[in-house]
């Protein structure tokens, strides 16, 4: 009889059995601790975690000869870069005044050069008002005869709000993350009274002033051939649904090395299921590249136009968990986790070295040179490996990823402009994540909405190399100029990609 009162089966066999199902047990608990602590105390960057599995993919090779290589590099001297060349300076000249231009021996001292040092200086914000003065004209001739002078059309008629003070919110909240009650109490430090309700009912009009704008990058996205998806979980208080349920921010942006129109949408929707990006992406036909969900998979019928492509970071994710989960003293040992790691780490480095190149040469050097044979090599691995492990165990996981997303993970070897992964997706997801941790949640969906439209925008002017203020400022103040009533083709001239020229560029911070 067992300590638990139990009575154990007599049959050794069975006893056997039993003893393996609890090991398993035991080995997936020992597994989730040690993700646990990793999660707490380690890096969350997996190529800081483990640099060598990055930089000597050839590690833990398993059977291929010992190959030495020599590798050089240019080593970056520290210390501090230049300033901008193109900020405005003010120069200030320190000069000895006659009386200290004298030398010790008697004699009268003369310039002979410079010296020249750089200091950075800062104004805030400055904060003024535009009084908008319209004369009024009146016929002698007779009394009614008079007009006004009208004045330029304003994004929110009867506001004090201009488009560059919109234009200040908007990028404050949906760019560096400062929720309205931050900015109230900025506000208030220039002796300016802003609530944080005015604020939020100038971010819902300025939305609906945009929506059209919106739709028309919409329209440009559905007609690439390559797009990327992704989605993040967000609350939503007032959705009429009881309990305050999960909801979903869902995103789709051009995918692919090059992209002559870069777009960047962001759409809210109750829940996550995978009708709602059917449905926005209505009218698209090419490559949609996501993650292992399956909601997206509805993309795949019969008349589909639509060819799914996965993201091999997911699958290399998985095995960077799988080592996470192994104790300290076998996690630079070779292995079973090492290799695979290893495998994927050979992708990668062949991705970075043809990232230069143009498509037919990126499909070419895929296809006939490397890629294509190391991830032949790479499926022969897992399935026959997915035998020696066990279902439930973190490396078991992640070789049965890869076996069921193999199709969608090759998918890239098809087209030179195809990416090997989602990443750049998942990175245009986080600015909403970030935000999403300093104001929590949404009151109501009209809000969400309005949220997606302006983080569409912001990420949209960036994508562009576009100064997201000057561009933003730049269509609120066109934007009312086309008057109620304006089709499509007049959104044309405000399209990013068309403003290059007039919209200061984006001065990227790594």
């Amino acid at each position: 009889m067992s300590s638990t009162g139990k009575i154990l089966p007599e049959e050794i066999p069975t006893l056997k059995n039993r003893v393996l199902e609890l090991q398993s047990k035991v080995d997936w608990y020992e597994e989730q601790f040690r993700l646990l602590q990793h999660k707490r105390f380690g890096t969350s960057s997996e190529k800081e975690a483990h640099p060598d599995f990055f930089n000597e993919a050839e590690t833990f090779a398993e059977e291929a000869p010992e190959v030495r290589e020599t590798i050089t590099y240019e080593r970056k001297k520290p210390g501090r870069k230049p300033l901008p060349k193109d900020l405005p300076r003010k120069v200030v000249r320190h000069e000895l005044s006659e009386a200290e231009q004298v030398c010790d021996c008697g004699h009268h001292l003369h310039e002979i050069g410079e010296e020249t040092s750089e200091q950075l200086e800062i104004v805030p914000a400055q904060v003024y008002v535009v009084e908008h003065v319209q004369v009024k004209y009146a016929c002698r001739a007779c009394e009614e005869g008079v007009k006004t002078a009208p004045k330029p059309a304003q994004p929110i008629p009867r506001s004090f709000a201009s488009p560059s003070l919109l234009a200040y919110i908007i990028v404050s909240k949906f760019l560096d993350s400062l929720p309205l009650y931050r900015q109230e109490a900025i506000f208030k430090r220039y002796k300016i009274t802003l609530s944080r309700a005015s604020m939020s009912n100038w971010v819902l009009k300025s939305a609906e002033l945009l929506k059209p704008f919106y739709n028309r990058l919409l329209y440009y996205l559905i007609r690439q051939k390559i797009i990327q998806a992704d989605e993040t979980t967000m609350r939503v208080i007032h959705d009429g649904r009881e309990n305050c349920p999960k909801s979903y921010m869902w995103l789709y942006q051009s995918g692919g090395y090059h992209s002559k129109c870069p777009i960047v949408l962001y759409e809210y929707q109750p829940t996550r299921a995978g009708q709602h990006a059917k449905t926005f992406l209505t009218g698209f036909s090419g490559y949609l590249q996501t993650d292992g969900f399956p909601g997206y998979h509805i993309f795949e019928n019969e008349n589909s136009e639509v060819t799914l492509l996965g993201c091999m970071a997911h699958a290399r994710r998985k095995f960077h968990d799988a080592l996470k989960a192994l104790p300290k003293n076998s996690q630079k040992k070779p292995g079973m986790v090492q290799m695979a790691i290893s495998k994927i780490a050979k992708l990668y480095a062949i991705e970075k070295q043809i990232k230069p190149l143009n498509a037919e040469q990126r499909y070419l050097i895929r296809q006939e040179k490397k890629s294509k044979p190391l991830l032949d090599d790479f499926k022969k691995w897992c399935d026959d490996k997915v035998t020696k492990t066990t279902k439930d165990s973190k490396l078991g996981v992640a070789i049965r990823y890869v076996i069921n997303q193999w199709k969608y993970l090759t998918v890239y070897l098809e087209e030179g402009n195809l990416q090997i992964d989602n990443n750049m997706a998942e990175r245009r997801i986080k600015p909403f994540v970030i935000g999403r941790k300093n104001w929590v949640m949404n009151q109501n969906p009209r809000g969400a909405e309005a949220s997606a439209i302006l983080y569409s925008i912001v990420q949209t002017a960036k994508a562009n190399n576009l100064e997201p203020f000057a561009f933003l400022t730049h269509i609120l103040t066109e934007l009312p100029k086309l008057g109620r009533h304006y089709d499509d083709e007049a959104l044309e001239q405000l399209l990013p990609w068309n403003l290059t020229e007039k919209i200061q560029p984006l001065n990227k911070v790594e």
